[in-house]
């Protein structure tokens, strides 16, 4: 029984393991796709084991992340030591499981022999890593148990190959037990030991006719014969059992004795091994503490090797742990899909969250650009920081957080009878509740569930409740660019957004976070990749079209509407209530001449292309004739030159390469246009 201590751990609820994908797909259910799949590159079950219990349970405390840390670092920079204890540990068993078999009494003899086998790689382990120059490594294995009593116990003691079952023999080997070795002997050699009986009996006897026989009724008796009965040399050791026609039949208690071993030798010889193998089961039963400690160094070493393995082929970097509150990420990629698309297909993007600076960060930008692949980007970094493994970043400087809060995807709940708008807000009310200014919080897309101005004012006072109440490290995902206008209002709220680059054809999504807001999310683009009908997709563009138009309009009714009210009840309402109007007025007249300039300029813009466009028309119509014989090809007999012919009629095409073929063809059109 181990002691487990909450307060040594960060905190990680159901959603946020699994929003994050910690050691399961969302879809799925799979470990391939995984942060632990990435991660897993251990040689024992034990080590598998453990590393998922680090996934599952990050540390909060500096001094055991960074010796984690350190270890990690030493393995990593020696790449030989790293393939020989590789090596050794594909020959370690599972351990934890051969002990926790033999507390329930439930362990085979062959797996007495695996715990054999692992127990015989302690030197070697330990002779490996001593004679490297991994000083940190060194002082763990120091005091790690080699358990030669154990395993001279079942060396000597139980076959190399003994049977499945226990109640079956041929587990004990005959010299371990003396018993054991004569019924062993008996059970072989049994016909031969009648053999000597009988002969022995002849000499005694002066019978030279006299036989041991058998039968299922006696078992084994001595024959004489009635002709031979009176000259035989008889002692009261023998007992007449059965008297035929002509012969008589004795059995003597030795014949009796050696009946009784060779017939249950087998039987006795099952029930003694079945004995000597429990009790050498309870014996290393009382030594198993002292296994399952060195199985947790075992597993420790291999999490350890399968963490610098990883860190060394994805060209990780070892974090800095910092308890200033300040997370500061430069090119950092998110380990599962970097795996997947490859580190240099894989755009990079820098974080940072700092006390008084960057509390808040709202990123906005198109639909599939990548914000959610870098927000919990950011929490993974985060979060391998704090299990002691190396990040994928250039360069990571990670606070120590108390939890990590997620809230992304929607989803509903049926069982619950809640919606998936119900289902995110309880997600959301939770984490208000229960974050501090040490937790780390990713909110994707909050609100978008309900109408578009409910949506709105809630995400806009969860950001105030948060920047203000809370002052937690957060990434705030959203469509909403309304949202971008609290940069204005609060020094510690940031904009991000991600790049895109448009052309003719639609946009590209450069994956790059870069400061300041989007002004479009390019839904209908993104509708359009998915495969959308084309009818589709052309109305969804007019009814945008419509839908920005009336926009407009309805600003500027609201304030003629406005204004009406204004100059018709200029006398009859209050001071407060009159300047609340007349700000509201001046508000959408300010809004009204920004989009109304804004349309002018693409009108503007428009015309301008539509009149350059008919000047290239009518440029391109006045020299239709000359384009023509520019483009025109050259023909051969245009070509003067005999000499150019008699060149071209030498060639060998066949053997020409196609670079060798471009640059004569090159030369002859030169030649060509100066002959011309």
């Amino acid at each position: 029984i181990n002691i487990y201590n909450s307060q040594e751990y960060m905190v990680l609820d159901m959603f946020t393991r699994s929003n994050l994908e910690l050691t399961s797909t969302i879809r799925g259910n799979a470990k391939k796709g995984s942060l632990l799949h990435v991660l897993d590159k251990t040689s024992t079950a034990m080590g598998g084991r453990m590393l998922r219990k680090y996934v599952e349970e990050p540390l909060v405390n500096k001094l055991r992340i960074e010796k984690r840390l350190n270890v990690i670092e030493e393995l990593k920079d020696d790449f030989m030591l790293r393939e020989d204890l590789i090596e050794t540990l594909k020959n370690v068993y599972d351990i934890e499981r051969i002990c926790g078999k033999i507390a329930f009494e439930k362990v085979t003899p062959k797996e007495m022999i695996h715990l054999k086998n692992s127990i015989e790689k302690l030197p070697e382990l330990k002779k490996i890593i001593n004679l490297s120059e991994a000083n940190i490594l060194k002082r763990y294995i120091s005091d790690m148990d080699d358990l030669n009593d154990i395993y001279n116990l079942i060396d000597s003691a139980i076959l190399e190959d003994p049977s499945i079952t226990i109640k079956d023999g041929n587990i004990i080997k005959s010299e371990f037990n003396d018993e054991l070795n004569s019924l062993r002997d008996i059970s072989k050699n049994g016909a031969f030991m009648i053999k000597e009986i009988e002969n022995r009996e002849k000499e005694k006897t002066g019978v030279k006719s006299l036989k041991v026989g058998f039968n299922k009724v006696f078992g084994y008796y001595i024959e004489i014969t009635k002709a031979n009965l009176a000259n035989a040399n008889i002692d009261e050791t023998y007992i007449r059992k059965q008297t035929l026609s002509n012969a008589e039949r004795y059995i003597t208690s030795e014949l009796k004795e050696i009946e009784d071993k060779i017939l249950n030798a087998e039987d006795k010889i099952k029930n003694l091994e079945y004995e000597i193998f429990v009790n050498i089961r309870n014996n290393i039963y009382k030594n198993i503490d002292r296994i399952q400690s060195v199985a947790k160094i075992i597993a420790n070493i291999d999490v350890f090797v399968s963490l610098a393995t990883v860190a060394y082929i994805n060209n990780y970097v070892k974090p800095i742990i910092n308890e200033s509150n300040k997370l500061d990420i430069k090119n950092g990629r998110h380990p599962v899909v970097e795996s997947i698309v490859g580190e240099e297909n894989f755009v990079p993007n820098d974080t940072y969250l700092n006390q008084g600076e960057n509390i808040i960060n709202i990123i906005t930008g198109p639909n599939m650009a990548g914000k959610s692949t870098y927000m919990r980007q950011t929490a993974v970094i985060a979060l391998m920081a704090h299990i002691g493994s190396f990040v994928p970043a250039e360069y990571a400087n990670i606070p120590i957080l108390d939890r990590i809060f997620t809230r992304v995807g929607a989803s509903d709940d049926l069982a619950q009878g809640q919606s998936t708008f119900m289902v995110e807000m309880t997600e959301v009310s939770q984490i208000l509740k229960n974050a501090t200014d040490k937790s780390l919080v990713i909110l994707d897309e909050i609100g978008r569930g309900t109408s578009t101005y409910d949506g709105i004012s809630l995400a806009w006072s969860i950001v105030e409740y948060i920047q203000a109440n809370i002052k937690c490290k957060t990434l705030f995902a959203t469509h909403y660019h309304e949202l971008v206008e609290l940069e204005d209002e609060f020094y510690d709220v940031k904009n991000y957004s991600v790049a895109v680059q448009e052309n003719n054809d639609g946009i590209v999504f450069l994956r790059k976070i870069i400061e300041g807001g989007a002004d479009k999310s390019y839904g209908i683009y993104v509708a359009e990749l998915a495969k959308l009908p084309q009818k589709v997709i052309a109305r969804s563009k007019e009814i945008l079209k419509d839908l920005e138009k009336n926009h407009i309009q309805q600003d500027l009714s609201t304030a003629i509407n406005i204004k009406e009210k204004l100059e018709s009840n200029e006398n009859h309402i209050d001071i407060k209530a009159y300047e609340t109007l007349q700000n509201e007025y001046e508000s959408f007249k300010e809004n009204i001449n920004i989009k109304e300039n804004d349309y002018n300029l693409n009108i503007g813009k428009l015309k301008s292309e539509i009149n350059k466009l008919r000047k290239e028309n009518k440029e391109l119509k006045e020299n239709t004739v000359e384009d023509e014989v520019a483009v025109t090809q050259i023909s051969f007999g245009s070509v003067y030159d005999e000499s150019l012919v008699e060149e071209i009629k030498k060639l060998d095409i066949l053997n020409m390469t196609p670079l060798d073929a471009m640059n004569t063809l090159y030369s002859l059109q030169t030649k060509a246009k100066k002959g011309k």
